[in-house]
C-alpha cells in the first residue's frame, strides 16, 4: 500500500496554503503564502510540523466525557460529568462579581459559579437550557458545586463520547479543541507502515499504528491507571520505538567516528609518561591505573578516541588527563584542556604546571581575561607549537588560536560545554590530513558527576566509558547535618570554633545580590554578616561577577590561610582544593540541584581533618526539596547520588547541551525502563547489521535532526 503524500505542515486541511505556482509563472504572479494564524505558529514552537510530530504528541491525561454522573451520586472531591436543566442564572455582586448558575437533575441540584464570565456564557446557561457540565466537585455552603467547569448546551439526544477524551501539552494560543482537530488530522495522514521486521521487533508488541490509535482515544473501558503511568501495551511498545531510535543514533555515530582518521599516539617505554610518574608526590590507585591503560590503549589507535572519564569528586581524575597529556607531548603532538570556568581552568594549570613544567613541558594559558603582549604571546607559542599544552577556558576555541598539531582534546565538565563548543575544539585539527582523510584529534571528556548506569546504556553509548572507582588513601569521609534556616546562629557559633582552630571554611549562598523575586540569603549580606559576626577574622567574598584578577587574589589569600571564611557562589562547586577547608555551608540548600550538593560537599574532607557539611534549609520544603535533602543524608555515594538525582530530576542535569534543548527521550523513564533498553540495545546491533536502510528511516521517523547533537 502507497504511503500518504508528506505535509509540510500538519494543520487542518482548510489552513493548509494554496499550491504553490507553476516554474513557468513570471516572478510578479508568485503569490505570498497566507500569514500564519497563532495556533499555527504555536504548533511549530511546540515542534508540531511534521503529520508524524502530531501523531507522537500523546496526550498528558484524559477526561471522561464518556458517561454521566447523576447529580444525587457526585460526592465532594469527585472529578465528574454531569447533566441538568438550568433553574436560575444570576450574577451576584459580594466581594466581586460571580455568575451563579444552579442546575436541576429529577430534583437534586448543582450549582455552577463562574468568578470570570462573559456575556455569551450567561446567555448560554438561560434558564430551561439543557447543559452538560464537567469538574470537580466541591462541598459548598449551599450545596455541591463545580467552579469554572466546562460546559456545553445539549439536548436529550446529545450523544456521549465513544472514547476517553485526550488532554494534549499545549501553549495559551493553542487551543484544546484545535490541537485535538489537528492531531486527529496528522494521525489520519501519518505514515505508519510498520517499519520493524520481524526478527528486530520483540513478539507480543503493538502495531505502531494501533498503538498510537489507542492512546489518542481510548475506549473508557482501559483503567486509566495504566495510561497514566505508562504501563499499558501501547505505551511499551511507543517506548521501545523511542529507545530503538536512540540506540541505533548512538550507534550510528559510534561506527561513524571509527571511520574517522587520528593520530597514532604511541606510548615509549621511559617515555614523558613514565618521567611524570617517578616525579609524582603520590602513588596512582587502581582504578587511576587501570582508566590510564583504557586511555593509553586508545590512543595508540589511529581512529579518534571518544572516552568519557567519570570518578566522584577528588578520584583524582586530573593526574589520569596529565599522564594522557604526557603521551600526547611524548608523541610530538598538542594537548588542549578546556574547563568551564577561569577558577576550574586555573586550578587544573597550577596542578599541571607543578607536574610538567620540571620535565621541561611549556603549559600556555588562555583564557578571556588575558589580553594584550601576554595574550598574543602565548597564541605565537601554540601556534609554533612550542606550547605543547595549553591549558584554558571557552578562549581555547577562539577563532585566533591555530595549533601546530592538535592531537589530544580533554574537555573537564562536558556537560557544561555546547555541541557547538564541543566540535569546535575537535576541528582545531581538521586542516591536517593522513593519506588524503582529515584528521581530528582525540577526544578525553571528564565529568566529576557520575553517570547512572541506565543513562551511560542509553544516551551516552556512543561514548567509550572509564570509572574510577577507587577515592586516593588519606581522604576523610564528610559528616552532613541538616539545620533549620532558624538556627543560623548555631552554624556561625560552630564556625568559630573551627576558625579558632587555624581550619578554614566554605559558606556558599544561591544568588550574588538582592532578589526582588527570590527571598534567599545573598552572598554579599551574608559576607557582611559574617564580618560582624567573626571580629578580628578575615572574611572573603567571591562571585562569578568579579574580576578575574579580583578573584584570582581571595583565592589565594584562601589557599594561603590568610582568608579564614569565605563567602561564596556556586563558582568554587568544582576544582577548588584547599586541604585545610574543614566545613562547608550550604545555604538555601533545597533550592540546589542533588549533584550540585554533592559537588560542593566534596570542596571539604580534602584532607586529613574530619569534615563536617551543613545544609540551611527555608521550611517549607517541596517533595522535591526533602528528596534532595534526604539523599544528601543518607549517602556520600556519588552514583548512589547519581541514581537518586536520575529518579527525581531525569536525565537533563547528566546531559548538558547533548541535548540542545530537543529532548532525545520523551516517553521512555530511564529509572523504571531499564528492561526495555536492553531490548533496544540488542535490536539496534541487529537492525543496523541486517537492514541499515530500515534503521536509517526509523531513525528519521523518531528524531529527525536531533540526532546530530550525538554527534559532539
Amino acid at each position: 500500500m502507497p504511503s500518504p503524500p508528506a505535509r509540510a505542515a500538519a494543520l487542518e486541511p482548510d489552513s493548509l496554503p494554496a499550491s504553490a505556482p507553476t516554474a513557468s509563472a513570471p516572478p510578479q504572479a508568485l503569490a505570498k503564502p497566507p500569514p500564519k494564524s497563532a495556533p499555527q505558529k504555536a504548533m511549530e514552537k511546540l515542534g508540531l510540523r511534521r503529520d508524524i510530530d502530531l501523531a507522537l504528541h500523546l496526550p498528558l491525561r484524559y477526561e471522561d466525557e464518556t458517561r454521566i454522573t447523576p447529580i444525587s451520586a457526585l460526592r465532594d472531591g469527585d472529578s465528574a460529568q454531569a447533566e441538568g436543566v438550568v433553574s436560575a442564572c444570576e450574577v451576584q455582586v459580594r466581594a466581586r462579581r460571580q455568575l451563579i448558575v444552579h442546575v436541576n437533575d429529577d430534583g437534586d441540584e448543582l450549582i455552577l459559579r463562574f468568578l470570570h464570565f462573559y456575556p455569551s456564557q450567561q446567555k448560554a446557561l438561560a434558564v430551561g437550557n439543557r447543559v452538560r457540565v464537567r469538574g470537580e466537585v466541591r462541598g459548598g455552603f449551599f450545596g455541591l458545586e463545580m467552579v469554572h467547569p466546562a460546559c456545553k448546551v445539549v439536548t436529550e439526544a446529545t450523544p456521549l463520547a465513544a472514547a476517553l477524551t485526550p488532554v494534549y501539552p499545549t501553549s495559551a494560543q493553542l487551543p484544546q479543541l484545535y490541537l485535538r482537530k489537528a492531531v486527529a488530522a496528522g494521525l489520519k495522514r501519518a505514515d505508519l507502515r510498520e517499519l520493524l521486521p520481524l526478527d528486530v521487533l520483540p513478539a507480543g508488541m503493538m502495531s505502531l499504528r494501533d498503538a498510537l490509535t489507542f492512546l489518542h482515544q481510548p475506549a473508557p473501558s482501559v483503567g486509566m491507571e495504566t495510561l497514566e503511568d505508562h504501563s499499558h501495551p501501547a505505551w511499551q511498545r511507543l517506548k521501545f520505538d523511542e529507545l530503538l531510535a536512540q540506540q541505533l543514533s548512538q550507534l550510528q555515530a559510534k561506527r561513524e567516528r571509527e571511520l574517522q582518521r587520528a593520530p597514532k599516539l604511541v606510548v615509549d617505554r621511559d617515555g614523558l609518561q613514565d618521567r611524570l610518574l617517578a616525579v609524582l608526590p603520590f602513588g596512582l590507585t587502581e582504578a587511576q591505573r587501570r582508566v590510564g591503560e583504557e586511555i593509553a590503549a586508545d590512543l595508540q589507535r589511529p581512529i579518534p578516541m571518544h572516552r568519557l572519564l567519570q570518578g566522584d569528586v577528588g578520584s583524582g581524575k586530573t593526574v589520569v588527563a596529565a599522564l594522557a597529556a604526557a603521551i600526547a607531548i611524548n608523541a610530538g603532538w598538542q594537548c588542549a584542556l578546556m574547563a568551564p570556568t577561569e577558577l576550574l581552568a586555573e586550578q587544573h594549570l597550577r596542578k599541571l604546571v607543578g607536574w610538567l613544567a620540571p620535565l621541561g613541558i611549556t603549559v600556555a594559558w588562555l583564557t578571556g581575561s588575558r589580553k594584550g603582549k601576554a595574550r598574543k604571546e602565548m597564541l605565537a607559542q601554540v601556534a609554533s607549537g612550542e606550547a605543547a599544552l595549553v591549558v584554558g577556558t571557552h578562549a581555547v576555541i577562539q577563532d585566533q588560536v591555530q595549533f601546530a598539531r592538535l592531537g589530544l582534546a580533554i574537555i573537564d565538565e562536558q556537560h557544561r560545554f555546547g555541541v557547538q563548543q564541543r566540535l569546535a575544539l575537535r576541528e582545531k585539527l581538521a586542516a591536517q590530513q593522513h593519506d588524503g582523510a582529515p584528521l581530528e584529534p582525540h577526544t578525553l571528556m571528564m565529568s566529576a558527576t557520575p553517570i547512572p548506569r541506565t543513562l551511560a546504556m542509553t544516551l551516552f553509548a556512543d561514548l567509550d566509558v572509564s570509572t574510577i572507582d577507587e577515592l586516593p588513601p588519606g581522604r576523610t569521609p564528610v559528616v552532613t547535618k541538616l539545620f533549620a534556616d532558624g538556627k543560623r546562629e548555631q552554624v556561625i557559633a560552630r564556625i568559630r570554633d573551627e576558625v579558632s582552630q587555624g581550619r578554614q571554611v566554605y559558606w556558599v549562598c544561591p544568588l550574588i545580590e538582592e532578589s526582588e523575586t527570590l527571598d534567599l540569603q545573598n552572598a554579599t549580606a551574608t559576607h557582611q554578616h559574617l564580618c560582624d559576626a567573626l571580629p578580628g577574622q578575615m572574611v572573603g567574598l567571591l562571585h562569578g561577577r568579579m574580576p578575574s584578577a579580583e578573584k584570582a587574589a581571595v583565592m589565594a589569600l584562601f589557599e594561603g590561610g590568610q582568608i579564614g571564611v569565605l563567602v561564596s557562589t556556586t563558582v568554587i562547586e568544582v576544582g577548588v582544593d584547599v586541604p585545610n577547608a574543614s566545613l562547608m555551608v550550604i545555604e538555601h540548600a533545597e533550592r540546589f540541584g542533588l549533584s550540585q550538593l554533592h559537588q560542593l560537599r566534596g570542596r571539604v574532607g580534602r584532607g586529613a581533618v574530619a569534615s563536617v557539611c551543613v545544609l540551611l534549609y527555608s521550611a517549607p520544603l517541596s517533595p522535591t526539596g526533602k528528596a534532595r535533602l534526604k539523599a544528601m543524608l543518607e549517602t556520600t555515594d556519588g552514583f548512589e547520588i547519581a541514581r537518586r538525582d536520575l529518579e527525581i530530576r531525569g536525565p537533563g542535569e547528566f546531559l548538558g547541551a547533548r541535548q540542545s534543548g530537543a529532548p532525545l527521550l520523551r516517553f521512555a523513564d530511564l529509572a523504571l525502563d531499564e528492561a526495555l533498553v536492553h531490548l533496544a540495545r540488542q535490536a539496534a546491533e541487529r537492525l543496523l547489521d541486517r537492514h541499515p536502510q530500515t534503521a536509517l528511516a526509523h531513525v528519521a521517523r523518531w528524531l529527525g535532526t536531533r540526532s546530530d547533537y550525538l554527534k559532539a
